[in-house]
């Protein structure tokens, strides 16, 4: 019996040693992650041959991984049972002493930043953070992934306007950052393009998925990246079941790409819907394609390897549909310190604002130097129709492709007298919803497609999707599994109080295929897109612009369902899909941004963001202000920006706000950045002018921020004429904000032949705060005319501290 006890004793100890052994290890410097290092590259030595000696040399000179070998190695021998490969993903079960993992460089940069990426302790981290030299150590970080009518809605024609004149953006290579691309699809073929262009200096990297010859004349490149995703998932693609490879598994990538720079596709469309021709806004662009998204996210060390192979490459614009939120300052965000180099090189980089509206200061990738992209609407939609056994016909939008209901009146419940109101599977009674079409709200972090599947499996034959307060009557289309629709709050609640008033509620959903040119107007900004005012810098306003971004027919990869449901379940597979978010605004935006690199091929990346932002308009078909799904009303300028995109239009803007490196690191001197913050942006930052306010940067648009301290606000403007050899007189109108006094000097610009590049100010003067009230921000706009084509138009936000103010009183 005591030999019995005793046994059991050192069962118990040796279990709670294994225990201890797995916290030791968890808790430990061998807890190693990824981390972004910036450099200063003038610190280089002389002796290093290499960027990446230098690097490698730095990681050789830190101190060895705290670990306590003897209690991995104990653990090695008294816990056969738990593979020590639990604790320690990477070590090799053959030698626990000497295959613990090692310091690991990576990826080096050159162009996109200075620096490196590296597997590191957080202790060595921290030493790194001591050494001359380094200017910053950041943990890798993961973000998000954030058309057929799009392109007439945009005015795009081929007699006449940007096209014809760009020749459809012939040669200009657009990178696109996403989660690759599907390279044999119609909208990459390369018949009738030229060469490729002799500037171009990529590759297209080959795997089982991806073989040689997929590149084209189209898609000129093609690579992955995936170092940064492996380490900090501690798995390779391979267990995780993901292929190396550019290959678009998702259909994110390929549908941005086809956006941006699609070659023409006739008879494409999504099943019945949105039939037509597919192409992208820069037809014969060429495509760079770098696959940094996988299953679990897209990496900043991946990114940041893209961006600097794409620097290097030789692209001219970038396009980046994803991002992070909240945004980071931007010495901290990788993307917006990539592209601060891009545009040092004279690549504009367009990303999307995010997909986190419609709350207000969510906008992303809100550095000056990016062109922030937020979504709207077109004048298309795929309506249904609702009928309630009352007579009532409400609408909605659904992407439904298959046989429909019985065109008869069917019983009707909300799911939420039937077990889950948000519809989750197997919560739904099956009692309470055979036969009948079931009201399920959105949300409860359940998607819509999968909603209607666990009506289908219990028992129901139909869906009404309804939008909460939350959502309110922003709609989504999506490609459902059963007869399903989404109506917005409104309509929801309508159905919602009728079937609590009957006894016996019915109804019927009637869809009603691709309508365009209906009443409600367009565009009008999605719900979901990401707002400001800019959380990082209030005086810069972001979002720049809105394009189209809602529903919109791209080409689709053949690895991916149209729903984004369960692949074993829903197994479709299409050549063409229609999804939203500000990632189908973003490549509109890009491809615009190509087509006026090729007329203007000396405008700088700001140069081209200028006329983007002044040339956009704020009304809608009818004539009327661009309306926020959000609100129901008129829109401001932190859901629109400047407004949406005209490109033909930008194509001759009159004037251009320009900017270059210099303005930049002056705009970071305006917030306080100090030298070693600055220099992770440039290698020999200049010195800080005095007197410079954020609101001075030469930005297209205005934000003023008033405060106790600050009542009287002026910001100075610089504007270049685009056709210097023309005289041209401009005089400014415009519509002051409410409470707000407006004084523009000099009121009138003239130019002549030895004058292009002339100055203005403008000074803003606040009410009194007993005027003011509760107002917390109004909106007007600034135009420069020249009294023949040209209308500069600049939007201007005010903000007021409420804080300040109230510390006043």
């Amino acid at each position: 019996m005591a030999a019995v006890s005793s046994l059991a004793f050192l069962s118990l100890l040796i279990f709670l040693f294994c225990i201890h052994a797995r916290i030791v290890a968890a808790s430990s410097d061998y807890g190693y992650k990824t981390y972004i290092v910036y450099v200063s590259e003038s610190v280089k030595p002389p002796v290093n041959t290499s960027h990446h000696d230098w690097y490698s040399s730095i990681l050789q000179s830190l101190s060895p991984l705290s670990t306590d070998l003897d209690t991995y190695y104990s653990y090695s021998l008294v816990c056969p049972a738990e593979p020590l490969s639990t604790v320690l993903p990477y070590q090799s079960p053959s030698n626990v002493y000497y295959d613990l993992p090692k310091t690991k460089l990576l990826y080096s940069y050159e162009h996109a930043i200075h620096g490196f990426a590296a597997r590191l302790s957080a202790s060595q981290a921290e030493e790194l953070r001591h050494q001359p030299g380094i200017l910053s150590v950041i943990p890798d970080s993961i973000s998000q992934l954030q058309t057929t009518r799009s392109l007439q809605f945009l005015g795009l024609a081929d007699s006449w306007g940007i096209w014809p004149n760009t020749n459809y953006g012939e040669d200009i290579i657009i990178g696109i950052l996403d989660s690759g691309i599907r390279p044999d699809h119609p909208s990459f073929s390369d018949a009738g393009l030229s060469p490729v262009p002799s500037s171009w200096r990529g590759g297209c990297e080959t795997a089982l998925d991806f073989p040689s010859g997929s590149c084209n004349r189209k898609l000129i490149g093609a690579r992955a990246y995936y170092g940064g995703y492996e380490e900090n998932m501690r798995r390779s693609l391979e267990e995780m079941g993901e292929s190396k490879s550019p290959t678009d598994y998702d259909g994110h990538g390929t549908h941005t790409a086809s956006t941006a720079a699609g070659s023409v596709v006739s008879s494409a469309g999504f099943y019945a819907y949105a039939t037509g021709e597919a192409k992208g806004v820069a037809i014969k662009a060429r495509i760079a394609a770098y696959k940094v998204c996988w299953r679990g996210g897209c990496f900043d060390s991946d990114i940041l390897a893209a961006l600097n192979q794409a620097i290097s490459d030789g692209v001219h614009v970038l396009s980046l549909s994803l991002g992070r939120s909240p945004a980071m300052p931007y010495d901290e965000d990788p993307i917006a310190i990539a592209a601060f180099h891009a545009a040092e090189r004279g690549i504009l980089t367009s990303a999307s604002a995010g997909n986190s509206g419609p709350s207000y200061r969510t906008a992303v990738n809100i550095a000056p130097w990016i062109l922030s992209v937020g979504a709207s609407t077109i004048d298309r939609e795929f309506p249904t129709d609702v009928v309630l056994g009352d007579g009532s016909i409400l609408q909605g939008v659904s992407l439904y492709y298959g046989k429909p209901l019985l065109n008869a009146l069917l019983p009707l419940v909300y799911a939420s007298g039937a077990g889950s109101r948000f519809c989750h599977q197997g919560e739904l009674v099956p009692s309470m919803v055979t036969g009948k079409i079931v009201v399920c709200d959105v949300g409860g972090d359940t998607g819509g497609v999968a909603k209607g599947y666990a009506v289908h499996l219990a028992g129901g034959v139909g869906m009404i999707l309804a939008n909460t307060e939350e959502q309110v009557e922003g709609l989504k289309s999506e490609a459902h599994l059963i007869p399903a629709t989404m109506v917005g709050v409104t309509n929801g609640n309508i159905i919602k109080n009728y079937v609590r008033s009957q006894l016996a509620p019915t109804a019927i959903i009637i869809f009603r295929g691709t309508v365009v040119w209906i009443t409600p107007s367009a565009p009008r900004v999605g719900v979901f897109s990401s707002r400001g005012p800019n959380v990082i810098t209030q005086e810069i306003l972001k979002p720049d612009v809105i394009a189209p971004g809602v529903n919109i027919l791209a080409a689709w990869s053949k690895f991916a369902n149209p729903s984004g449901f369960d692949g074993n379940i829903d197994q479709r597979r299409v050549d063409f899909n229609i999804i939203s978010g500000t990632s189908m605004a973003c490549p509109h935006v890009s491809g615009i941004a190509a087509l006026l690199r090729k007329a203007r091929p000396y405008w700088s990346p700001a140069a081209i963001k200028s006329a983007i932002m002044t040339t956009a308009y704020n009304v809608d078909n009818n004539g009327r202000n661009i309306v926020d799904l959000a609100t129901g009303v008129a829109s401001t300028p932190f859901a629109h920006g400047s407004g949406h995109v005209d490109p033909n239009k930008a194509l001759n803007p009159g004037l251009v706000y320009d900017m270059g490196t210099s303005d930049y690191v002056q705009f970071l001197c305006s917030i306080g950045y100090t030298q070693s913050r600055i220099a992770v942006f440039v290698s020999n930052p200049e010195s800080c002018r005095p007197g410079m306010t954020p609101g001075d940067v030469n930005y297209p648009s205005f934000s003023v921020v008033f405060s106790r301290q600050r009542t009287v606000v002026t910001h100075t403007r610089r504007v270049r004429k685009v056709e210097s050899t023309a005289a041209a007189v401009y005089n400014v109108t415009g519509i002051a904000p409410e409470f707000v006094e407006v004084k523009v000097t000099p009121d009138k610009l003239t130019f002549d032949q030895y004058s292009d590049t002339l100055t203005y100010q403008v000074t803003f003067t606040s009410a009194a705060i007993e005027t003011i009230g509760d107002t917390t921000s109004t909106f007007g706009y600034l135009e420069w005319i020249d009294g023949q084509q040209h209308i500069v138009r600049s939007p201007i936000a005010v903000l007021w501290n409420r804080d300040s103010w109230v510390d006043a009183m």
